[in-house]
């Protein structure tokens, strides 16, 4: 590890370390049980290796629990920390909740994007974490009941107030991305991308065309990229997810293993692999791996310093052709 500034890239015209963190893992309800004293020391972890893009959700454990954890790690260091988090899932007494299915873990989710709480919903993420302007504000999920350009017109109204700096987009396709687009300027569109889950080529495509930056959300694929789950705790979501289910993860696992083995000959962690693969499909990208381990927090944001040559790459892409995991496209 050095103490040289990480590198960086532009989300539109935000700039932020290449690698940042995902606080989602630090919230119950997710990976298992977690004290606030460990989930405090893999963000401060997080902070001193320079991955002070930092992305959390009003949706995120009970009654905003995953903001009001972060909002207390970054209090003191605010200036140096680039603050992105989502609105939608905290539906008002009284608001109806808008369901829609998803193919992951849940089964289903429930968001409210009516333009007439988004005001609200910000104030109460403020709130929650202790600061006076989002650096990056995301409806969670497109709402099934509400035009996304009524959405987004809520945010930019924002924008103008002061009390969020950039608009993004989470969850999205890209016919989508180019209503908002025509709404008000996107600076990130987060999707689910790693080396057992390819992006949507067309999202992709449009981000580019359009100046967008691409935030990686799961891009160590719920964490099995690390090589180090061969097995799961209670009260892990991951028990719902078909790539997990089961005999499929030990067998997911053995398929895998020629990408570990290829991790090992470079004299680098699999996850590290995995995140400076990922770093390497787009200059425009940056993956938000997130874990309750500060020496794996640290391990996953030195990844950004990595730069693999073609040779390299067409190697780890010929291992991953072979790598189809069992248990659908899904986690």
């Amino acid at each position: 590890m050095t103490d040289a500034p990480l590198p960086t890239r532009t989300l539109g015209d935000l700039e932020v370390p290449s690698v940042g963190f995902g606080a989602m893992v630090l919230s119950p309800g997710m990976y298992g049980e977690v004290d606030e004293d460990r989930a405090r020391q893999a963000l401060h972890a997080a902070l001193d290796a320079g991955a002070t893009f930092v992305d959390t959700s009003d949706g995120y454990g009970p009654d905003g629990h995953n903001e009001r954890l972060v909002g207390r790690a970054v209090r003191d260091r605010r200036d140096e920390v680039v603050l992105a988090t989502k609105f939608g899932f905290r539906v008002p007494e009284g608001a109806p909740a808008h369901r829609f299915p998803v193919g992951y873990a849940h089964g289903e989710l429930a968001v409210n994007a009516d333009p007439r709480h988004v005001r609200a919903y910000a104030e109460q993420s403020l709130r929650e974490l202790g600061t006076d302007r989002i650096d990056l504000y995301y409806p969670h999920f497109p709402d099934p009941e509400v035009p996304l350009a009524d959405t987004v017109g809520a945010v930019a109204e924002l924008v103008d107030a002061g009390l969020v700096r950039h608009l993004g987009l989470s969850n999205v396709t890209a016919a989508q991305v180019r209503e908002a687009r025509a709404v008000h300027p996107v600076a990130a569109v987060q999707t689910e991308w790693s080396m057992w889950r390819p992006a949507d080529p067309e999202l992709l495509a449009t981000a580019r065309e359009l100046g967008i930056g691409v935030v990686a959300w799961s891009p160590l694929g719920g964490g099995f990229l690390t090589g180090t789950v061969t097995a799961l705790g209670e009260g892990d979501f991951r028990h719902n997810a078909p790539r997990f289910a089961g005999e499929a993860l030990a067998r997911n696992n053995d398929r895998y293993a020629p990408v570990r083995a290829l991790a090992t000959g470079l004299g680098l962690a699999p996850g590290q692999l995995a995140l400076a693969w990922l770093l390497a499909q787009d200059p425009h990208v940056v993956p938000i791996p997130g874990s309750r381990t500060p020496a794996h927090v640290v391990e996953n944001t030195e990844a950004a310093r990595i730069v693999l040559g073609e040779e390299t790459l067409r190697r780890v892409d010929e291992a991953l052709a072979a790598f189809e995991p069992e248990g659908g496209t899904l986690l």
